[in-house]
């Protein structure tokens, strides 16, 4: 499950603006989700170029090379007038490209059919810059993954669940493996459960020295399949994949080395246990060595293997326990040096770096302190330097930092709010946009050490549009629960707000674990923006369970999710009702998939304190989800019934009392429709009414289908009106 799910394409952000302007105009549904009225400028697609002196960017119909420095244009590398391919009138597209190792080659993905949340096939095309010669990567079907070896005289790829090479020099195809098959064996790639929570498609990696391709198999045979229906021809269409459900079977997954010498593939050892999870693997800087990251079931127990390819001969180097759980990220950096390597953990109750040698000694903690590092951003080796985001002075916020070898912390950023930055090759510049609760990007170019070289946009352009509607600012807050837990959040008030009246109240919420809404960056639907207008006070508060707060934080919730999480809810509930603007007899609750699982517990469980709820894609019982995440937080349903059950709506369903709109995609492979239609069942025993929407052929999203987006969301509006300002919907 996404930690975070954001409507992407409404994120606007709120304004500093004057509250007692009423002459402006009034946002529109069309507004909001049809004509999107604002152009939020940024210093998009950019890739840093090797020299750490340029960086690339595609810019209407050319790939073009800039100065970091200076921003002028260096190079122009293609055109899209170059990529027709031989025997065909129309380029190829460019939106979608990467460059070979020593930047020769640009690859250009086209024609890309999406699988699930990450993974996708396309049609590859190579253009070779000296020769400026564009080819094919193969005419035998859809590709994926396709990977240079450092060379750049091949190219490793996935089609048909199968891995395979193709050597440039002599034009063919090998196959590496030749037991791939639908929901059967997989190679090379991952299965849906792999991809969606641990964030890995790639399954196979080319030794440093390109003499080897390290390579995962998945056996999904033992796991089961769930079905999903798409409607629109004379008879439903099925599909079938695999999806293993808490507590039941995984993939076999296991761990090979191709030898392209002499086509020889070797097994890795790793260990009798087979119910486990190998969720990163890795070459070391030496082409013999790799690193296996391996996991129990539970989650609870990370190792990281060393394995000499040459011998078999396995060593475990990191061994961490945790009493609740362990995360997985991408922080484990091998150095050139050979002898080291750096890694993130929270062992001291907050998440941090650190160095070890490659026996899996601590050499140093390079980070310290009661707050949360949340990204490594890269390691400057030639200067011994680590840089890293952090919510150091805040949860609310994220911050550049700094540490050298030997521990020596410093912060960059100087402004509080949220930085992003990108780095240049080399690390002597990067770019960044900074943003506050209610300023939109300013994207400039700076120094390592945080100096500013230019900026790039300021968006004054979108100040100054937004200038012409009459629309709040973001407010954060921060109480004490009944039992002493101090919670943040943040509210948008009507614009005309007037203290003497009360006002009806929405939660925006998440909620899930290690996830955050309440945070000092730009970007929050414009939907927000639009309900407040309206009359609605929009809020938002971090539960218990959310990120940036130390491990006690964010782990209370293990075994009994939901449970912490809606109690804190009530809190902010009763909090808000206690304030004299609020009516206290009109708070609502909407989410999204953790969110839509909160605000059917808040329904249900808060009955007396909420009065309208809007549950989208909800997760109703963790029985139904998937294992790696479910079981990650909640146990093995066969060790914890009762905080499976006990914590789901569907246990609570004779609670509800308040106007309930439960909404779901019926092609929704994420959290499937299942969900919603036990809670259904549930609702109807207790004769419990309820309103609902379903949208046949849609994801976990809800917007595949012409108009979909703006048929959902004009919808909950309408409910919102109803319910909460006891009026009609706006009709144009």
């Amino acid at each position: 499950m996404k930690k975070y799910f954001i409507l992407s394409i409404f994120l606007i952000g709120s304004l500093v603006v004057s509250a007692q302007q009423n002459d402006r105009k009034k946002l529109t549904l069309d507004n909001v989700f049809k004509s999107r009225i604002l152009n939020i400028k940024s210093l998009s697609g950019v890739k840093p170029m090797n020299d750490g002196e340029t960086y690339c960017r595609l810019v209407k119909d050319s790939i073009n090379v800039y100065s970091y420095k200076t921003g002028d244009l260096v190079k122009t590398l293609v055109t899209r007038k170059d990529l027709i391919p031989e025997g065909k009138s129309e380029p190829v597209d460019m939106g979608d490209y990467f460059f070979s190792p020593g930047e020769t080659k640009i690859v250009f993905a086209t024609n890309t059919e999406p699988i699930y949340r990450y993974s996708s096939v396309s049609d590859f095309y190579i253009y070779d810059l000296p020769s400026k010669r564009l080819t094919a990567l193969s005419e035998n079907g859809k590709q994926r993954l396709a990977d240079f070896n450092p060379g750049e005289t091949m190219i490793a790829f996935v089609r048909g669940n199968n891995l395979w090479i193709k050597d440039f020099t002599t034009g063919t195809e090998t196959m590496v493996t030749n037991d791939g098959k639908q929901n059967y064996i997989i190679n090379g790639t991952t299965d849906w459960v792999y991809e969606e929570e641990f964030a890995i498609t790639k399954g196979f990696y080319w030794s440093p020295d390109g003499s080897r391709i390290a390579y995962m198999r998945f056996d999904e045979s033992e796991v089961k399949e769930f079905v999903m229906l798409n409607y629109g021809e004379l008879y439903p269409v099925e599909h079938r994949f695999k999806y293993p459900k808490a507590g039941e079977a995984n993939s076999l997954v296991t761990l090979h080395v191709y030898d392209l010498k002499t086509a020889e593939t070797k097994t890795i050892d790793l260990g009798p246990e087979t119910d486990q999870y190998i969720p990163r693997f890795q070459w070391t800087t030496q082409s013999h060595q790799l690193a296996v990251q391996r996991m129990n079931r539970l989650q609870n127990l990370l190792e990281i293997l060393l394995i000499d390819v040459n011998t078999g001969k396995t060593e475990i180097i990191y061994k961490e326990q945790n009493k609740y759980y362990i995360e997985i990220t991408d922080n484990l950096t091998f150095l050139k040096d050979g002898k080291h390597f750096i890694f993130t953990n929270e062992t001291d109750g907050f998440n941090h770096i650190y160095m070890y040698d490659m026996t899996g000694k601590m050499i140093k903690q390079l980070t310290k302190g009661n707050w949360d590092v949340t990204e490594m951003k890269g390691i400057d080796e030639t200067n011994r330097q680590v840089y890293y985001m952090a919510a150091q002075s805040s949860p609310l916020n994220r911050e550049l930092c700094v540490t050298n070898f030997d521990g020596k912390m410093k912060t960059i950023s100087v402004k509080e709010g949220t930085d992003r930055p990108q780095f240049s090759a080399t690390y002597n510049y990067f770019i960044n946009a900074w943003t506050d609760a209610n300023t939109p990007p300013v994207v400039t170019v700076n120094k390592s050490d945080g100096k500013v070289i230019r900026t790039v946009y300021d968006n004054q352009q979108v100040i100054t549009t937004m200038n012409e509607f009459n629309l709040p600012v973001k407010e954060f807050f921060k109480f004490t629960t009944s039992e002493g837990v101090e919670l943040n959040g943040w509210m948008m008030r009507p614009p005309d707000f007037d203290p003497g009246k009360k006002y009806p109240v929405l939660f925006n919420i998440y909620g899930g674990p290690n996830s955050q809404t309440v945070l000092n960056s730009f970007g929050r639907s414009l939907w927000d923006h639009y309900l407040a207008q309206e009359g609605i006070i929009i809020v938002s508060v971090d539960n218990r369970g959310t990120g940036a707060r130390g491990e006690a934080f964010r782990k209370i919730t293990y075994g009994q999710l939901g449970k912490y999480e809606t109690i804190d809810m009530i809190e902010s509930a009763k909090y808000l009702a206690t304030l004299d603007f609020v009516d206290a007899e009109k708070i609502g609750v909407f989410g999204w998939s953790y969110g839509g699982f909160m605000a059917a517990s808040c329904m249900t469980v808060g009955a007396d304190y909420f009065s309208t709820g809007i549950s989208v894609a909800p997760v109703i019982n963790y029985r139904y989800y998937d294992n790696i995440y479910t079981e990650r937080y909640m146990g093995l349903p066969r060790d914890n019934p009762d905080g499976y059950d006990k914590n789901s709506p569907i246990y609570h369903a004779g609670k509800l009392k308040g106007n309930l709109l439960i909404i779901h995609g019926l092609s929704d492979d994420n959290v499937h429709a299942q969900n919603t239609f036990d809670f259904f069942t549930a609702l109807v025993a207790a004769n419990k009414q309820f309103d609902m929407k379903i949208y046949p052929n849609s994801n976990h999203g809800i917007y595949t289908g012409e108009n979909t987006t703006f048929h959902l969301f004009s919808g909950m509006t309408e409910y919102l009106f109803k319910h909460l300002l006891n009026k009609q919907l706006p009709q144009k």
